[in-house]
């Protein structure tokens, strides 16, 4: 996939690890001001607490959550209900986020598109470390065979995005054994550390993924 932003300027935000309630409503904020005009396209790289949250399709049933709410309090993580799609994940240490808040108007009003620039930013990324991951035919995300390396759930509002993807860097991937990932049946996660046995950090990945997500959107980074 090639960009056609136009060369419009990205300012990327690396912002350590934020609260998953604050990270709301920062992104909420930023939406708002990006509709009016008043900022450029933004993309917030963080990493969150330990939580497990909840998109539109775990909103009339919690069963992907495999943890009773007395083991998730035994080991710190918050459960959050977010206004994104896809089913149930987690966050935690050692995961990218990646939040873009991009108007995708004119030209790039097509969902299904956003979404697999996403994945292709991905899979660029993990190349750039050795790693061949790809897609699978009607799943969403980015997986290296049956296991996947990230998850992406998206809200768009008047073709401003919010929300985004996580991408398992050096993640202590038991933590998704308290839930079934994405509500996929039969499938695994894995990280970049497990695939390359290389103590990667998410230090190390945030400048070649905004590398990659400034050259698949076609936008050029401005300081930040």
């Amino acid at each position: 996939m090639t960009a056609d932003g136009g060369g419009l300027p990205l300012e990327v935000r690396r912002l350590g690890t934020v609260p998953y309630r604050e990270a709301l409503a920062l992104q909420q904020r930023l939406v708002a001001e990006r509709q009016a005009g008043r900022l450029p396209d933004v993309l917030l790289l963080l990493q969150h607490p330990h939580v497990v949250s909840l998109g539109v399709a775990a909103r009339r049933s919690r069963a992907n959550i495999l943890a009773s709410a007395d083991e998730l309090a035994r080991r710190g993580v918050d459960v959050h209900e977010a206004p994104r799609g896809g089913d149930v994940t987690y966050h935690g240490p050692g995961q990218l986020v990646g939040y873009p808040i991009l108007d995708l108007r004119p030209d790039r009003c097509d969902v299904h598109r956003y979404v697999r620039d996403l994945e292709e930013v991905l899979i660029r990324t993990a190349s750039a470390f050795g790693v061949a991951a790809g897609r699978v035919a009607g799943l969403t995300g980015v997986w290296v065979g049956d296991d996947k390396l990230a998850a992406i759930g998206v809200r768009l509002s008047r073709w401003v995005t919010s929300h985004g993807f996580a991408l398992n860097v050096d993640t202590d991937l038991d933590y998704f054994g308290l839930i079934r990932p994405c509500g996929i049946h039969g499938r695994g996660v894995t990280s970049l550390a497990a695939l390359t046995g290389r103590g990667l950090t998410v230090g190390d990945v945030e400048p070649v993924l905004a590398r990659e997500f400034a050259g698949v959107f076609g936008r050029v980074r401005a300081q930040s």
